[in-house]
């Protein structure tokens, strides 16, 4: 395969980097070459061995015959299928044409599929976060589009709409829900988006439907499609910039932050806590949003330091501090200003939850337990998944208690709730609490358990 003209350079393979919100830097690192190197590739100046392009198709999640289009030329690729939010026109014009694009190859049955196979690339956060931080704001929402006139009442109904979601969500698991939010978004909230609206509706609807698209997004994450929820939580993201809404941002952040932390990615998940606060404070968020952003912050430093295994004190007190600035926030109570999207996910049940994870990280395992127990009581009727999930949590701080009678026997209840919740994660986590069994694997207790689980889950 030979080069192509050094005049011609090659650039397709350019759109896909940009395409991917990645700087050359970012691209260089993540295919394990350098800057130099890459750019030599990008200009048509320095063959391309067939390893790269290999790493090129995984990093970009595309089929290795589009990256062999990008590298020797031909018909123009169609990247629809596989792009990622770019952040480096934040123009209201270029944000909603990008959702709306988003939307509609997610509802395509033949890329969907290509959607969902979509890697994690933690790469693109860096811009993503610099972008959201120091881009400018859009001059104004307003836009005189092709589509309906759009009011507040327009905007009121996507609110209530995420919101019945939101319920199912929590209620049955993502599989369930996620085709019928997606749906949504592509028939009635892309058309509102391309609608005649004034500055103040425009905010309001870029805020409704950042919101959604998060809702989306975490749908995605709760059936392990994490290339996919990311891109949807960077559209969130965008969406939010463009509703000058850093409320609303933050909360993108956070969730962004939790993904990273089910990835293993704890430095990441430092950035985007770390960044959500900023924008938190910086509209002088209500308490109770601080207070969940706070425990997202010492759960993330928390997994970084490891401080039950490294048992460096001066990370656990950076922790507890956090844990304990967390609390007193919350005992603050609701305001006014408490935003709508905020009801289930800053409600105290949820906090003590998260901080159990944290007392879990601390080596404090019998608090942790305590927390998970006590989430559990409140989840068990109105969120089967979050109960189910504390269950696990619970089981885990037994075992590190090494306890593990009875951390078989507060995760035994979670396998049928995780079997009747369409949701990959409840599965998921299940299944890597009885890989922890291992060391006990030849007593009755985690055979019974193992046997249960096997029986239970085969389907």
């Amino acid at each position: 395969m030979g080069m192509q003209g050094q005049g011609e350079g090659r650039p397709e393979l350019a759109r896909a980097r940009r395409r991917m919100g990645m700087s050359q830097d970012a691209i260089a690192e993540a295919l394990w070459v350098s800057p130099t190197t890459w750019s030599r590739w990008e200009r048509g100046r320095q063959e391309i061995r067939p390893v790269y392009r290999a790493r090129m198709a995984e990093v970009f999640g595309v089929d290795p015959i589009e990256v062999e289009r990008w590298v020797e030329g031909g018909e123009p690729v169609d990247t629809e299928a596989w792009l990622c939010p770019d952040f480096s026109d934040l123009s209201l014009a270029a944000t909603v044409e990008a959702a709306g694009r988003l939307w509609r190859c997610d509802v395509d049955p033949d890329r969907r599929h290509m959607l969902a196979a979509l890697p994690f690339v933690p790469a693109t956060l860096a811009s993503w976060l610099s972008a959201w931080s120091y881009g400018a704001p859009v001059a104004s929402a307003a836009r005189q589009g092709s589509g309906p006139a759009v009011g507040l009442s327009d905007v009121q109904r996507i609110v209530e709409a995420r919101q019945a979601f939101g319920q199912m969500d929590h209620q049955f698991g993502a599989g369930l829900v996620r085709p019928a939010v997606v749906d949504y978004l592509n028939t009635v909230v892309a058309p509102l988006l391309r609608g005649r609206y004034n500055d103040k509706v425009g905010a309001e609807l870029m805020t409704a439907a950042a919101a959604m698209t998060q809702m989306a997004g975490w749908t995605a994450f709760d059936l392990d499609h994490h290339g996919l929820a990311q891109q949807y939580f960077g559209q969130a993201l965008r969406l939010a910039k463009s509703g000058d809404d850093s409320l609303t941002g933050a909360w993108v952040l956070a969730n962004m932050a939790n993904q990273a932390l089910h990835l293993n990615q704890p430095a990441q998940a430092v950035w985007l806590t770390r960044a959500a606060m900023d924008s938190a404070r910086r509209v002088q968020a209500p308490p109770r949003v601080l207070a969940m952003l706070l425990v997202k912050e010492a759960w993330a430093t928390a997994m970084q330091s490891r401080p039950d295994k490294t048992h460096d004190t001066h990370s656990t007190h950076g922790v507890e501090r956090l844990l304990t600035e967390a609390e007193r926030m919350h005992a603050r109570g609701k305001t006014d200003r408490d935003p709508v999207w905020a009801a289930a996910w800053i409600d105290e049940s949820e906090l003590i939850a998260q901080m159990g994870m944290c007392w879990d990280l601390l080596g404090d395992h019998r608090r942790a337990a305590g927390c998970a127990e006590s989430a559990v009581r409140e989840f068990a009727t109105k969120r089967p998944r979050s109960a189910q999930l504390n269950r696990v949590n619970a089981a885990e701080a037994y075992l590190g208690m090494g306890e593990v009678e009875q951390a078989v026997e507060s995760a035994r209840p979670a396998i049928p709730m995780a079997r009747s919740l369409t949701s990959v994660r409840s599965v998921e986590r299940i299944r890597k609490f009885s890989d922890r069994l291992e060391p006990y694997a030849e007593t009755i207790q985690v055979k019974e358990f193992r046997a249960y689980l096997n029986s239970q889950l085969a389907s």
